[in-house]
């Protein structure tokens, strides 16, 4: 079905329209045209976003009239219908071919391109090009103020000026004055079959009924015009054989059904339907007019203003049942709420109903952040939870904020249907974002709300939630996803070595703010509620602090290991008289994650490590690494020892500090850090960034931007980006790295017995059956594996019936050194395969099998 529609709201991913009869529906991104849409698939393939490829809102503005075609409409959950449109020409102008094209006809055209002397125009009819000139475009850019050009995308209502070579040639015109004075005539070969809504015809009254009139146009062809359509002025003075302008407003495309309308402000092409004031949008009338009532549509209703309303049946009373015809005479009074307004009929959708007129939030726009609400349970998923505050506004409670603690099962706590109080932490009305927090901490606070950095005063004191805790700190978050740093020494009033070990993700805390920097977003804050709020801040070192620090960054140092701690090790430099006290994070032992797990399992307190190097200073401990590869930048001088010193295109080498859904923060020696936003993170497309990079992992960065004035540096991670040019000799020397760490690990888990290294895969031992678990697995022990964990799965018992003190043969299939644990099969395939040995290592004395 074609209709008319007008654009109501905005967004992104998607338009709004307003459709008559106070209806509405949606244009996905993918529906604007072929064009546009490949653009869409350029930036998903490339990951970048092409040049020419600009945003919704640059292109579309509210107000503005679209022919649509209806592609769908679906229902969702709840019951609610959702109409889904397209304004592609392809699809809205399918009835027309080249030879029905004629000079004055008005149709829907996309633009394709942009070239030196106008553009190329996308009008979907197959085998004609058009061609719109500058100059007929220049007073059109000129009143849209949406920039210097028309851009690729963008929708238009054109005016056919000359066809040429029987069709297959069409020069257009968008020049608001021609527009405005087009006509469709008989001359324009305008059918049932290509009639497209929009167009303003001359109509000859037929006859008039109390629900509309019946019209005859451009000679035969039979339109109807329903009683919310006609001028309200002359509504009375309509008779039969009257020419009136009228506009198509629906051609449906079975029935051949048109309706039209006789509102003023369509019947002139390019016309904009009057608004509704923004303050008239919930208000609550305590008398309007009934003027008409029409069963089974609903009443039409006089305001205060003297404008019309209409009032759908379900919206008249609380029930069916309770409905009163008597109520709804000409002249009643009633009270009632605007809910909504027509843009394509040009009045306001009033409710009755009592529950909307007390409803405390009836749009996005009536909610505030920090404002506390009621809401029911829509549905649980792993995201969250999905919530409804009233008819047609839901909110999102994330998983982080279902409790105060975080809740492994919350389908054991909450049900569907469920009443919840909820708080708002953030709400968007152009994106109908809404998110909230169950937390009862939040919830039930009486504290100030946090909900931009200008509010952020030296001494505030207000809650907060832990999002991140490192060994630097914590980050806290507040309303309107403004955050601020607890530096560690600003934890508690007694030291904290180990931050995420006392806080966690989601716990909700009293914060006082130290410091804010608004035009930067920075927010320094303090868990120490009687700390002194001042422009540096106890958070800073002292000069007597930083006189005490003997060491250097990039200055190697011996260690001896005193604590092995879950997250690293607690280490004193050898040979230093003050027995310095330093700390290696359990990521900084390797450049290799995995590595450095299995670094940390087989090390033991009273181990030396050589060769580490002195990194930073975070006030309460030195912090060393052994990672090789930042090691060598440093000794190499390829690092940077201020921001001042940064520059494009450089290469630098450092480690992933934090991974976010919109990038990844990497930390470089001396302290300088860098974001490599999403689409900069892979060669290949990123969904998630988590499957992409690991807190602690060595990276090498190139350098795309500095932003001086914001101290931020943006980055590329981007393999193909990133190298210095002779990758085989990096990809080898990165190898070497990881075999002399693995020859390491293979010395120092000798030193157990029995080692670990003698089973390796593709061994054979003989072993007692310990346990055979309801699963079919099995359990066993023996005396080459005391002390580990032998198992095999119920695949590899094979077809074997084992019982608790048999003795078998099993072959080793894979050892889990972090774990202790060996995997083993009794499948006689595999015992009767003979080893071959391809590859022994000179060095390392590893081997392949």
């Amino acid at each position: 079905m074609l209709l008319l529609g007008c654009i109501k709201e905005v967004s992104d991913y998607e338009l709004a329209v307003s459709l008559p009869n106070g209806l509405s529906g949606f244009v996905r991104v993918t529906q604007i045209s072929d064009a546009y849409s490949k653009l869409l698939n350029k930036q998903v393939a490339q990951g970048e976003l092409p040049e020419e490829l600009n945003s919704l809102p640059d292109m579309f503005s509210p107000g503005t009239l679209v022919r649509c075609i209806v592609t769908s409409i679906e229902k969702s959950d709840d019951g609610r219908r959702s109409v889904k449109l397209s304004i592609d020409p392809k699809k809205v102008n399918s009835g027309l071919n080249s030879t029905a094209l004629a000079a004055g006809m008005l149709l829907s055209g996309s633009v394709m391109s942009v070239e030196d002397h106008g553009y190329l125009i996308d009008i979907g009819v197959t085998g004609t090009h058009a061609f719109l000139p500058h100059q007929k475009a220049k007073t059109y850019i000129k009143a849209l103020k949406k920039g210097p050009d028309l851009k690729v995308g963008q929708n238009l209502n054109c005016l056919i000026v000359e066809v040429k070579n029987e069709g297959r040639v069409v020069c257009l015109s968008i020049d608001r004055s021609e527009v405005a004075a087009s006509i469709a005539t008989e001359r324009q070969n305008w059918t049932l079959s290509n009639l497209l809504p929009g167009l303003v015809v001359k109509a000859r009254v037929q006859k008039v009924a109390p629900l509309g009139m019946k019209l005859t146009f451009l000679s035969y062809i039979t339109g109807i015009v329903d009683f919310m359509h006609m001028n309200p002025e002359k509504s009375m003075s309509y008779s039969p054989d009257q020419v009136v302008k009228a506009c198509v407003l629906s051609v449906h495309p079975t029935t051949r059904a048109v309706r039209l309308t006789l509102l003023p402000p369509f019947l002139h092409p390019g016309g904009v339907p009057r608004q509704l004031p923004g303050q008239r949008l919930g208000a609550v009338l305590e008398e309007a007019t009934v003027k008409a009532f029409y069963k089974q549509f609903g009443a039409v209703f006089e305001l205060d203003d003297g404008t019309l309303a209409f009032a759908r049946m379900k919206h008249l009373s609380k029930t069916r049942k309770s409905f009163k015809p008597e109520a709804f005479n000409e002249g009643c009074k009633h009270k009632c709420r605007i809910i909504d307004y027509s843009l394509m009929d040009e009045m306001c959708i009033v409710s009755l109903k009592h529950q909307i007129i007390e409803a405390r939030f009836l749009q996005y726009q009536d909610i505030h952040t920090g404002d506390v609400m009621q809401g029911k349970v829509l549905s649980l998923k792993p995201i969250g939870m999905q919530v409804k505050v009233a008819d047609g506004i839901r909110g999102l409670v994330p998983s982080l904020h279902l409790s105060d603690v975080i809740l492994k099962q919350p389908e054991k706590k909450y049900n569907i249907g469920d009443e919840v109080k909820c708080r708002v932490l953030e709400c968007n009305p152009g994106g109908k974002k809404l998110i909230l927090t169950l937390k009862k901490s939040l919830v039930q606070s009486k504290l100030p709300v946090l909900s931009n950095y200008e509010d952020a005063k030296p001494g505030l004191i207000t809650h907060g939630f832990v999002v991140c805790a490192r060994e630097f700190g914590c980050i806290v978050k507040f309303y309107n996803d403004v955050k601020g740093l607890v530096p560690k020494n600003e934890l508690g009033s007694e030291p904290i070595s180990c931050p995420d070990k006392v806080f966690y993700e989601g716990q909700v805390l009293k914060v006082m703010v130290l410091k804010c920097e608004p035009q930067q977003e920075r927010l320094l804050l303090s868990f120490r509620l009687s700390s002194r709020p001042g422009p540096e801040g106890s958070w800073k070192c002292t000069s007597k602090q930083k006189q005490e620090m003997k060491y250097q960054i990039g200055e190697l140092v011996d260690v001896k290991i005193l604590r092995k701690k879950d997250n690293g090790l607690e280490v004193s430099i050898v040979e230093d008289e003050d027995n310095v006290v330093a700390w290696i994070p359990m990521q900084h032992l390797s450049d290799f994650v995995a590595t450095s797990k299995l670094l940390w399992q087989c090390l033991q307190e009273g181990d030396v490590l050589p060769r580490v190097m002195y990194l930073s200073d975070k006030g309460e401990h030195i912090i060393l690494s052994r990672k090789s590869a930042v090691i060598s930048a440093v000794q190499e001088e390829q690092v940077v020892r201020s921001f001042s010193e940064i520059q494009p295109g450089m290469l630098l080498t450092g480690c992933v500090r934090n991974v976010m859904p919109f990038g990844v923060f990497v930390e470089f020696p001396f302290g300088v850090t860098g974001l490599a936003p999403k689409v900069s993170m892979s060669d290949k497309f990123v969904t998630d960034t988590k499957d992409h990079f690991v807190v602690g992992q060595t990276v090498i960065a190139k350098v795309m931007s500095i932003d001086e004035e914001k101290q931020r540096v943006l980055l590329n991670l981007k393999v193909s980006e990133c190298s210095s040019g002779d990758s085989a000799a990096e990809s080898f020397a990165l190898l070497n790295q990881y075999f002399k760490e693995l020859k390491e690990i293979r010395d120092l888990l000798r030193r157990g017995e029995p080692s670990i290294c003698e089973l390796v895969p593709g061994k054979r031992v003989h072993l007692v059956v310990e346990d055979v678990g309801v699963d079919g697995s099995a359990l066993f022990r023996g005396s080459s594996a005391t002390g580990f964990t032998v198992t095999a799965t119920h695949y590899h018992l094979g077809d074997k019936n084992i019982a608790p003190g048999e003795k078998r043969k099993a072959l080793v299939l894979h050892v889990d050194a972090l774990t202790s644990t060996v995997y083993v099969s009794l499948r006689e395939e595999l015992l009767k395969l003979r080893p071959k040995r391809v590859s022994m290592h000179p060095v390392l004395g590893l081997c392949v099998s």
